[in-house]
């Protein structure tokens, strides 16, 4: 480490501020895994098209990753922070215009653009938490962050329901708190310019900075494909974020395949949520003093090929709690991928990050999968507990290879 190594105490206020910013980016997530159901039924679409608003938010992350690693290397890792919520702000008042027309496309559009601001803040924010303290308590400082980022997730739909009638939901009701919300992120985009974070490096990210043994490695490359453990985990990133994303939006959807349409259904969202929290709250106390983080990924990774099977398998009754039990098991993956990922580049730091957001895709690719895989296990054209069952087998194969590369795809050199 240089400058970025800090005393506990040195690092209290910069972790706030940016325990902020992964709760706007929970809250985002949130509102459109809610909306997700909803839009399903108000613009009559199929299992499949209805997970083209997350594809709208994650595919931001491809068009966008490059150039988000441009800016943050530009400007620096706070600028990039600001740039993000002023994005995210016009993405949100582009919700105004969507609802007032009752245009799907225009809504698609809006999601977009705040999935551009939103793969900004994730480029920023994610090294910056993994390289300001020591790296082998990163997956811990990660953790701290996603219980903000998954607590908002929940928040999400009570902000909701203090403007809209969850059980009948119109387009026209969505205008006030969007208007809320952009006012938000304005504000915390002005926040940004005055917030007391330090800029942060990681070792060798300066090419001027004397090699050594970290950074010796990086300064042998002259390209970012030239690190294979970068590149697996790209790709467990980009598998880890599908399946931590299926479960919160395919929840309600599953529920009702099993409870029928009845009220309460959403609800069930909560227990994802829990798992996840409880994960963190593990990972807070257990890394890097009781387990390291390699150890937790690799532990987590087969409790979620477990979960996967008692999804499969139990009735759909009992089987819709294993959500919780996969949350658990998603919880620890990403603050464990991202440091073992962005290990060793040096001056490559920046950019590897942006290749890293670009995996953040999977969120959009896997749920889209996942929804035409529902479609095609239909009964006489009618979704039932077995369609989603007979899909959740999309869980098994991503969480071994996730496997493969906490115990060896993250050592490649």
């Amino acid at each position: 480490m240089t400058s970025q190594a800090k005393s506990g105490k040195t690092l209290v206020v910069p972790l706030v501020i940016v325990g902020v910013l992964f709760f706007v980016m929970g809250f985002g997530v949130g509102i459109s895994g809610f909306l997700t159901p909803f839009l399903q039924n108000a613009f009559n679409l199929s299992v499949s098209q209805s997970y083209l608003v997350t594809a709208a938010i994650f595919s931001a992350f491809v068009v966008f990753g490059a150039p988000a690693g441009w800016v943050i290397k530009k400007f620096g890792y706070r600028m990039g922070m600001l740039f993000a919520f002023f994005i995210m702000a016009a993405g949100m008042l582009l919700f105004v215009p969507s609802a007032k027309m009752s245009s799907f496309p225009i809504f698609l559009l809006a999601l977009f653009v705040g999935g551009i601001g939103n793969t900004l803040l994730q480029a920023a924010v994610n090294p910056y938490v993994t390289i300001i303290g020591p790296k082998e308590s990163a997956a811990m400082r990660m953790c701290l962050m996603g219980i903000m980022n998954k607590a908002a997730w929940w928040l999400s739909s009570l902000f909701l329901g203090l403007f809209l009638n969850l059980n009948n939901v119109q387009l026209s009701d969505i205008i006030l708190p969007f208007y809320i919300v952009t006012a938000i992120l304005v504000g915390l985009g002005v926040f940004m310019y005055f917030a007391p974070l330090p800029e942060v490096k990681a070792e060798g990210e300066d090419e001027s900075e004397a090699g050594n043994e970290v950074s010796s490695y990086a300064s042998s490359k002259t390209s970012i494909l030239q690190f294979p453990h970068l590149l697996m985990g790209v790709a467990a990133l980009f598998l880890y974020v599908g399946i931590e994303t299926l479960p919160m939006v395919s929840i309600i959807g599953y529920a009702k395949s099993v409870f029928g349409d009845v009220a309460g259904l959403e609800s069930f969202s909560k227990y994802v949520t829990i798992g996840l929290v409880i994960g963190y709250i593990f990972g807070v106390l257990m890394i890097p003093k009781i387990i390291s983080q390699t150890t937790a990924l690799k532990a987590f990774a087969i409790i979620g090929i477990v979960a996967s099977g008692l999804l499969i398998y139990l009735p759909g009754e009992y089987g819709v709690y294993c959500m919780a039990f996969l949350g658990f098991a998603n919880s620890l993956m990403w603050p464990a991928i991202w440091p073992l990922a962005i290990a060793d580049l040096g001056k490559f730091t920046k950019t590897g990050s942006s290749l890293l957001v670009m995996g953040i895709v999977g969120g959009a690719v896997v749920p889209f999968i996942f929804g035409m895989l529902v479609d095609a296990f239909k009964v006489n054209e009618v979704v039932t507990a077995a369609s989603y069952q007979s899909a959740f087998w999309i869980f098994i194969p991503a969480y071994l290879f996730i496997l493969y590369f906490g115990v060896k795809g993250h050592k490649l050199r």
